[in-house]
């Protein structure tokens, strides 16, 4: 549950936010939405949508202002050229980073200091031929990875990397714009996540950490997020009073 108590962010950690979206009191929720988060709401053409998306609204408002101290329904978001959001100024939106992500009824939220973040989470399906799919969005290196895995942990292992590259292109801000396919990332079940390369720059794969996340079973998440020059140790923890997921 989350309370009204305050939280603080060190410079060096990551807290990461996990929720169900089932509530019994959708409206409590919705009231604290802008007239924007509302309409956007609107043009989801299934009711489930539309309430998974004003929940996971929702709880991000509640959790981000537990941060700065506001009431829920004061906080302003605005938005990069891909669809980003953010705070604005007015609330720390230069220092304080967060991103979301949802699937199959569970939320995922990141949040830290003056760096780019991004995270995503999928529910881990078997029912599709992934290494079809993988010729379209890996790289050579992840697919001759993929092909020689054990038929058992291939979904696993393509979720883990969809996941990866997800939350890297999240944290990057230019989303989908950026090649999946010219991307490597690590996907071997059980393989520390990282970011190995990018095909158009040799040196950037330096500047970000990736993190697994396990969030439920049958679940697969990451976390990326911008390296500082001056912290040597990044921790992904979460707040006490929240299901700890990392």
């Amino acid at each position: 549950m989350i309370t009204s108590n305050n939280i603080t962010l060190a410079k060096n950690e990551v807290h990461i936010w996990q929720a169900a979206l089932e509530v019994n009191d959708i409206q409590s929720l919705q009231q604290n939405l802008s007239i924007d988060e509302v309409k956007r709401a609107e043009r989801f053409r299934f009711q489930k949508d539309r309430e998974n998306f004003i929940i996971a609204r929702g709880f991000l408002r509640k959790i981000l202002s537990r941060y700065l101290g506001v009431l829920p329904r004061d906080l302003c978001f605005c938005y990069g050229a891909n669809g980003k959001p953010a705070l604005t100024k007015a609330f720390d939106g230069d220092k304080l980073k967060f991103n979301l992500s949802h699937s199959h009824g569970i939320a995922l939220y990141a949040i830290t200091l003056n760096r780019n973040i991004g995270i995503d989470i999928e529910r881990i399906r078997t029912d599709f031929d992934c290494e079809q799919i993988a010729q379209q969005f890996f790289s050579p290196r992840e697919n001759a990875i993929l092909a020689k895995l054990p038929t058992n942990t291939k979904h696993e292992a393509f979720f883990s990397c969809w996941t990866r590259k997800e939350a890297y292109i999240k944290a990057n801000g230019q989303g989908l714009s950026l090649p999946l396919e010219q991307i490597d990332v690590t996907l071997i079940p059980g393989e520390p996540a990282a970011l190995l390369n990018t095909k158009w720059d040799s040196q950037e794969a330096k500047r970000w950490s990736l993190k697994n996340i396990v969030p439920h079973h049958n679940y697969a998440a990451a976390v990326a997020v911008e390296k500082h020059l001056n912290v040597e140790t990044l921790h992904v923890t979460s707040p006490q009073d929240v299901t700890l997921i990392y």
